[in-house]
């Protein structure tokens, strides 16, 4: 008993008691030693991998849609490229329609017999400044004047007889040239044809 009223003694003449040792939270080693109620976690469990699979399905149907309207998009823009060329592309070929008229009176007037060469001469670069025009919008003259008949190209209106020179289904004649523009025939060259 003397020996424990000496540790009271002692204990009460400290001015600081000795620190009580706390607890350290659990390691996770020691948590998989206790059991949860059975069943729960796996129902955790399962219930994410379904949360986790239907975020992938709505990411692949977005993933899907994007890539879809990309390529809509891409088709748009070149139809719509194609068709405003093509536009441009007619709307060249009307004018040119229309022009083509006049080329032929001024290669009528040019080919008729003058006395006055200042207005032959006149006429020559009036051509040949609307030859040099229709070169650079892309028109060419059809080659008609001794070729092979060409029902894409030529338009035959008569049939003269064949010759050693001009064998048979060879043209004879040019009455009218044709003309293409970028390859596509905006006026057949009109022609006589060897039997």
């Amino acid at each position: 008993m003397a020996e424990e009223k000496m540790n009271q003694e002692q204990v009460a003449a400290e001015p600081n008691p000795p620190e009580v040792e706390t607890a350290e939270p659990p390691k996770a080693e020691d948590m998989k030693h206790k059991k949860e109620k059975p069943g729960k976690a796996e129902k955790e469990i399962a219930a994410l991998t379904e949360k986790l699979q239907a975020a992938q399905k709505e990411a692949d149907n977005a993933k899907d849609t994007l890539m879809r309207t990309a390529a809509e998009y891409d088709n748009y823009r070149k139809r719509t490229a194609k068709e405003k060329e093509a536009s441009f592309g007619n709307g060249v070929s009307s004018a040119v329609a229309e022009l083509l008229p006049v080329i032929d009176t001024l290669e009528m007037a040019v080919a008729a017999p003058t006395q006055d060469e200042a207005y032959r001469k006149g006429v020559e670069m009036t051509l040949t400044k609307c030859a040099a025009a229709f070169e650079k919008l892309g028109v060419a003259e059809i080659k008609a004047q001794s070729e092979l008949f060409d029902p894409e190209l030529h338009a035959a209106v008569m049939q003269e007889p064949a010759t050693d020179e001009l064998p048979s289904g060879t043209v004879t004649k040019v009455l009218q040239k044709g003309y293409t523009l970028h390859g596509k025939v905006i006026r057949h060259a009109t022609v006589a044809v060897a039997e």
